[in-house]
């Protein structure tokens, strides 16, 4: 047996032994601190490259050469904040946000994040992908205060704007140049960190901004059962009726933010509704629907309703959900998936996850 296989071969037998026996009291679940740390070091060993300093997208061999695009590097960015927010040793918000800045560039209308390392080509900007950034950036700042934090979030925001039109009433488009769809996963984060800036500068014009996208959302974008839909094509105004986690999480963590920044009732009992709908749509089976980061999104959202509806319903179905992948959706190579090639974003959603819920548990 070769070292890389045995090392693979004992990582996974540590995982599996960690997520067997390290039970805890958090809702009669698992350690989740301990399982993060295992996990981590399996994603540490099979996705990052330490010669390049670059994290691959899928793990150890490739499947072809080249690093890892931004999105799961806003996954990894998020839950190393939340890491560190636990008091979890090893992951840096300050050095995957060095890591992310290879990403930056500053090409007009404004400066942004490239889906690809500027140094080897760059790539298409996504709205999207910069919103993840910056609200993973912003709460990092209420929690460091770190100016440069919030710098970065005030950076993010100008450039999504750049975004916006009134075709098809309004709201922001998913990709820099392609004004073809306008999606809530492109819009209900830009919402939240309009919020975020607000609550943290006080100026008007971020509320102002987070109400214009959310009506715009609510009136095209939101299903009769509360959840949101994914896209609006601008050509015809055909929706793209999928349902994925992290649209509906969004506008969750929207409505709460609202409430708590206004005061005004009819937030709070809106983001009721949609933690409710949710619950029974995504976790209703005791499985996950969709992918870990996807749902990581909305764990924010049913977290930051928690401090107004301390109703345990809503993250004990998600527990559940949670530890049925735990058991039954682990890799030989010690990483999250079944599939043949693990993807680094599913490892980051995880990650993010199992350093929430560990916090919750304390």
């Amino acid at each position: 047996m070769n070292l890389r296989r045995f090392r693979a071969l004992s990582m996974v037998i540590s995982f599996s032994l960690v997520v067997t026996a390290a039970k805890s009291q958090i809702g009669g679940g698992h350690d989740y601190d301990k399982v993060f740390m295992t996990l981590y070091q399996a994603v540490q060993g099979q996705f990052y490259d330490s010669a390049s300093g670059y994290y691959r997208d899928h793990e150890e061999p490739a499947p072809k050469v080249g690093y890892a695009y931004c999105w799961p590097l806003c996954g990894l960015l998020q839950a190393y904040n939340e890491a560190e927010a636990a008091g979890i040793a090893g992951p840096s918000v300050r050095r995957i946000t060095a890591l992310i800045d290879r990403y930056k560039s500053d090409k007009p209308p404004a400066p942004g994040y490239d889906s690809y390392i500027v140094e080897f080509g760059g790539g298409s900007r996504f709205y999207d992908d910069n919103q993840w950034l910056g609200l993973a950036w912003m709460d990092a700042w209420f929690r460091t205060k770190e100016p440069a934090c919030l710098d970065r979030g005030k950076l993010i925001y100008r450039f999504m704007m750049t975004g916006y039109d009134t075709v098809a009433g309004g709201g922001l488009y998913w990709e820099e140049g392609k004004k073809t769809t306008k999606n809530t996963c492109s819009n209900g984060p830009g919402i939240v960190l309009a919020l975020q800036l607000y609550k943290a500068t006080k100026e008007k014009k971020y509320l102002d901004t987070a109400l214009l996208l959310y009506h715009w959302v609510d009136a095209h974008l939101r299903d009769v059962d509360g959840l949101y839909f994914d896209n609006i094509r601008v050509r015809d105004h055909r929706i793209g009726k999928a349902k994925y986690s992290y649209n509906t999480g969004t506008m969750l963590q929207a409505n709460v933010y609202l409430y708590e920044l206004t005061g005004e009732r009819a937030w709070l009992q809106r983001a009721t509704a949609i933690a409710d709908s949710a619950a029974r749509y995504f976790y209703g089976s005791g499985k996950f629907r969709d992918g870990y980061w996807f749902n990581a999104v909305l764990l924010r959202g049913y977290q930051d309703l928690l401090k107004f509806n301390r109703n345990p319903a809503y993250l004990q179905a998600f527990k559940k959900c949670l530890d049925e992948s735990l058991e039954h959706d682990t890799s030989p190579t010690g990483v999250m998936g079944s599939r043949k090639q693990q993807l680094l974003v599913n490892q980051a959603g995880m990650l993010e996850m199992l350093a929430r819920l560990g916090q919750t548990g304390r």
